[in-house]
């Protein structure tokens, strides 16, 4: 396969795992985020942002240590499951997501988002 058509396939499957991940996120939470970050809502963004960072360092990681797109979507869809575990055990420990979220708690979002990142990181190289 010429490489250009390689470059493209592998962009264009990281790119609809990235959208599958947001659109598994945003369905999970109990908010709207979309909605919010149009309102000017930095906590959810702060929370979406990390989410949609610590995933995509795992997407990066697995297309470099990966050999297969069978091993990268393996990969994937673990991280994807683990993003969406720890933003459960997070929301759990912490409680009230919604409400802190909802009323722009920033600092609240910001480690919500620092959470998924480092746990995406972690992920990541786990991958090697």
């Amino acid at each position: 396969m010429p490489i250009i058509l390689n470059y493209l396939l592998h962009l264009a499957v990281a790119s609809g795992l990235i959208a599958l991940f947001l659109w598994v996120y945003t369905a999970i939470t109990p908010f709207n985020e979309f909605l919010l970050i149009r309102q000017g809502n930095n906590a959810a963004a702060l929370s979406l942002a990390g989410s949609l960072i610590g995933f995509s360092l795992t997407i990066a990681s697995s297309l470099i240590h990966t050999a297969n797109y069978q091993q990268f979507a393996a990969w994937a869809f673990g991280a994807l499951l683990v993003q969406v575990l720890a933003y459960g055990v997070t929301t759990m420990i912490l409680r009230n997501s919604k409400e802190h979220i909802e009323s722009g708690n920033t600092a609240y979002g910001g480690l919500l988002g620092a959470i998924s990142l480092s746990i995406g990181a972690v992920n990541a190289a786990c991958i090697s």
